[in-house]
């Protein structure tokens, strides 16, 4: 975990439905690698030092708070408390319904996300808040370039000073406009003051009747304060799932990812078939890991282990020198083997 910082809050977006998801579950559960979305925020947000969280809930907020309560216990040093937004007008709107965690964290700062994008990294969210510090901020936009921005909003920057100018909305953008590459990941660093001068300001003077987080952006502009934009160079930071489809791509994004890390850092996987190994698993040295092995949950895997073919582990440690094949478990351990028997 980064450095605690102490004047530091997060609001986090989590009450959309996901219609498109076609389930009967809130979108941020919709999970990647087998660990929901909203989990993945969360950890990314905790291991940037802030510990102070409010969750936003809406569709099915039971469910959403029945997972919260399940992990505060694995994130016990972290305040965490949510807000309803019963009607879903838009991200403005779901702020306001933080107002009160807001007031309560007044002089600091609040890093506002959603809760259904789940590759926003620590480093990132802490690199951005140096900026915003550093630069005497009142807002700072995460923002990433993409090669096809269709359907992001679009960052314009001042010509003379390169600092943002203004967030156009797809809809709005007129076709110079829309050339533009660099998007809005819709992350923001706010001065919770600077926020709450503006926050009932926002109109939902539009199309949708809707309240739009951007339209603060653009009420600190007219009032004279100071916001630019941090660009990452990672486009996925942007990526979230609004159908399975898309959920199927990120879930191929971190598989990918992970793998490749653990190749890099010496682990043997001769064949890519079928290993699927989840974000919180530990592998040790000189590990080698066949087809079709499933990881997940927080399992730890010793050193100069050899897993696989067709293994399903879930949270399962698994001690050094052992070798697993055709097994499944969960929750359990696994000793190392016995040495063979020698006749005396």
């Amino acid at each position: 975990m980064l450095q605690q910082n102490a004047s530091t809050c997060a609001v986090i977006l989590a009450a959309g439905e996901g219609k498109r998801m076609k389930s009967n579950h809130p979108k941020v559960l919709s999970k990647v690698l087998f660990k929901p979305m909203l989990r993945w925020v969360l950890d990314a947000v905790c291991d940037a030092g802030v510990q102070k969280l409010c969750v936003v809930t809406g569709f099915r907020h039971e469910e959403v708070e029945s997972y919260l309560q399940s992990a505060q216990t694995e994130l016990a040093d972290v305040y965490l408390t949510t807000a309803l937004q019963t009607e879903r007008k838009g991200t403005g709107h779901a702020v306001m319904m933080a107002e009160e965690f807001l007031k309560e964290n007044q002089g600091g700062h609040v890093l506002i996300l959603s809760g259904d994008a789940p590759f926003l990294s620590p480093e990132l969210i802490q690199d951005a808040l140096s900026l915003h510090r550093e630069n005497g901020n009142a807002a700072t936009v995460i923002s990433a370039v993409l090669e096809d921005p269709f359907g992001y909003g679009r960052i314009v920057r001042d010509p003379k000073t390169g600092l943002l100018s203004s967030i156009v909305e797809e809809k709005d953008a007129s076709q110079e406009t829309k050339k533009i590459k660099e998007v809005n990941s819709g992350a923001y660093w706010f001065a919770i003051d600077d926020l709450l001068s503006v926050l009932h300001q926002i109109s939902n003077d539009n199309a949708q009747g809707e309240y739009y987080l951007p339209d603060a952006i653009k009420l600190l502009l007219e009032s004279g304060k100071k916001v630019d934009g941090f660009q990452t160079t990672d486009a996925t930071t942007v990526l979230g799932a609004n159908d399975c489809l898309q959920l199927n791509q990120l879930n191929a994004i971190a598989r990918s990812r992970i793998l490749d890390q653990l190749m890099a850092e010496g682990t043997e996987i001769p064949c890519r078939d079928g290993v699927i190994i989840g974000p919180d698993v530990t592998v040790g040295s000189h590990v080698t890991i066949l087809p079709s092995t499933i990881l997940t949950g927080r399992t730890v895997i010793g050193s100069a282990c050899t897993i696989g073919p067709n293994v399903s582990l879930d949270s399962v440690s698994v001690a050094d020198g052992v070798t697993v094949r055709f097994f499944c478990a969960d929750h359990s351990r696994v000793a190392a083997s016995p040495p063979p028997f020698t006749a005396g």
